[in-house]
């Protein structure tokens, strides 16, 4: 048992990081509850391991004296003198092996239940002593397997996991897999400290910034801003503290090559990167890219813009399920409202439309017509509904509201007359069978 002790010692040791004296300091705590079962309540009670050979034995603090009340607190001169102790006399202390039969069985179970106690503790008091300081870092992992959604990960001598409300919602991870994560915190739980890691924190892509762009890390370019929906979309804003560094293009890098990186590590995740601005409609109008805006209403007591942009531009600024827009007013910290303006080109063109149909009615000019349309009177058919007496109310036709009624009445007869024939036509021309 001594040897297959120490070896579990070692192990340990190699195993955990933890010091031999510290597991025989855990186990010889146990030792001492077991020997005090198997001995009794003897005085001053300890229990010594011999770290070179592991034999274990149990001591007791014994008093010399002429006469034995207490055999767990006395000894008599004469065992005292028998057990070696040549030159004992009364009142003196001394240490006597009570080490019984047996005890090495019983030990063991003992040192077992304690070794293991001891190894988690050690193991959770180095998890939080080596990570809570690493709150903010990047690890490297392994998927170790899947606690219903939550993923938990080996890095090395200890597990982490990473919850599902910090799992990216298009990622699918494998066991097996080695993936990259947020240390977000270390948290202290009944069972001891949990390291919390994340891939959907916003913090995660200002953490990959700060390691492929070195102006960043070095502080010359600041993040302002960063808004983020995991495995869709990032809008970052940046500002630089040299004005020789244009701060968009040192985190894009040659070629991209810098927010290329960040996009493979992001799944393809896009990454929208602006300059900061203290102007709120210059900032607006760059965190709504690629939208083109056309104005800015600022509501300063509310914080709230109001972008009116071109129909045609409406759904880009909005974005798809309104992303665009959401991750601007995130980024710049105010509440958005996007309107499209009125198609003042298209809404011409009808009204020219409308008015060259009714001038083309023989007996309507074109000044009539295009009165017509301003009021209301779109087409011949909505002159069938028409009054005499409503159009001649109208300064610029006057009296001549029957003429156009008539015409309007003709008009429509002759339309009618023409789709008459084309199926008479039709009939006539069909084969008998």
């Amino acid at each position: 048992m001594n040897a297959e002790f120490l070896a579990v010692l070692e192990y340990w040791e190699k195993e955990k990081g933890i010091t031999k004296d510290v597991l025989l300091n855990a186990v010889q705590e146990s030792l001492l509850a077991a020997a005090k079962k198997a001995v009794g309540p003897a005085r001053e009670l300890r229990v010594a391991i011999d770290p070179k050979s592991g034999d274990i034995k149990a001591w007791a603090r014994l008093v010399v004296t002429e006469r034995v009340v207490s055999k767990h607190d006395q000894m008599s001169v004469f065992d005292a003198r028998r057990a070696k102790f040549l030159d004992a006399k009364v009142g003196d202390e001394i240490d006597v092996e009570v080490t019984p039969a047996g005890f090495g069985r019983i030990a063991a179970q003992y040192a077992k239940q304690a070794l293991m106690a001891q190894v988690r503790k050690a193991e959770k008091a180095m998890i939080y002593d080596e990570f809570k300081d690493r709150v903010g870092d990047i690890v490297s992992g392994t998927v170790r397997r899947f606690d219903r959604s939550d993923v938990v990960m080996d890095l090395g001598k200890f597990e982490a996991i990473m919850p599902n409300r910090e799992r990216v919602p298009t990622e699918e991870y494998q066991v097996g897999e080695r993936i990259r994560c947020f240390v977000k915190a270390v948290e202290m739980t009944p069972h001891g400290p949990e390291i919390i890691l994340s891939r959907a924190d916003p913090n995660f892509v200002l953490k990959l910034f700060r390691l492929e762009v070195a102006e960043v890390n070095d502080n010359t370019i600041e993040i302002r801003a960063i808004a983020r929906e995991p495995g869709f979309r990032t809008k970052v804003a940046v500002y630089s503290r040299d004005s020789k560094v244009d701060p968009v293009g040192a985190c894009v890098g040659l070629r991209g090559q810098r927010v290329k990186n960040i996009v493979r590590e992001l799944n393809n995740e896009k990454v929208d990167i602006i300059p900061w601005s203290t102007d709120i409609k210059a900032l607006a109008t760059k965190a709504l890219d690629p939208a083109r805006v056309k104005s800015i209403q600022v509501d300063e007591a509310r914080k709230r813009l109001l972008v009116l942009t071109t129909p045609d531009q409406l759904a880009l600024a909005v974005g798809r399920r309104g992303q665009n827009a959401r991750l601007a007013s995130r980024l710049i910290g105010w509440q958005i409202d996007i309107e499209a303006e009125a198609d003042v080109n298209g809404f011409e063109a009808k009204v020219d439309h409308a008015v060259h149909e009714l001038a083309a009615v023989p007996g309507i000019s074109e000044e009539h017509a295009r009165v017509l349309v301003n009021i209301g009177f779109h087409g011949v058919q909505d002159l069938l509904d028409a009054e005499v007496a409503d159009l001649a109310a109208v300064p610029e036709i006057g009296a001549a509201a029957a003429i156009i009624l008539e015409a309007a009445k003709g008009e429509m007869l002759r339309r009618n007359a023409g789709s008459s024939d084309a199926v008479t036509i039709g009939i006539s021309d069909a084969p008998v069978s």
